[in-house]
């Protein structure tokens, strides 16, 4: 089968599908079999929404004080101290290979001090 047409929502062709499935509709194809002879519409709909972060996106994470062995960790594996917001900064991916994925805080961007240099 081959994919010759994507129309995206909005765009002529889509208005009635738009219509039927709203927001969750991300684009419709049309799809043709040369074998079969055959014109297909399909669409793509979005079924399900869940958080998700990038796996190098740089994320804090939380350490009381006196967690020496927990900061360690981190530590050795890259994290990199903040004390403005007070969080041990590193990528997603590290905070989740050493178990801390309950202990991550999305940095602000905004608050974060600028980089010395």
């Amino acid at each position: 089968m081959q994919t010759r047409l994507t129309l995206l929502p909005g765009q002529p062709g889509t208005k009635k599908l738009a219509d039927k499935y709203g927001d969750r509709l991300v684009c419709v194809r049309y799809r043709y079999d040369r074998g079969r002879q055959r014109r297909y519409k399909t669409v793509e709909l979005i079924i399900d929404e869940a958080e998700w972060i990038p796996p190098e996106e740089l994320v804090g994470v939380l350490v009381a004080w006196g967690e020496i062995e927990v900061a360690r960790r981190v530590k050795n594996a890259g994290g990199v101290w903040l004390a403005g917001p007070k969080v041990w900064q590193l990528p997603y991916r590290q905070a989740v290979k050493l178990g801390l994925k309950a202990r991550v805080v999305i940095l602000d961007e905004e608050k974060l001090p600028e980089p010395a240099g």
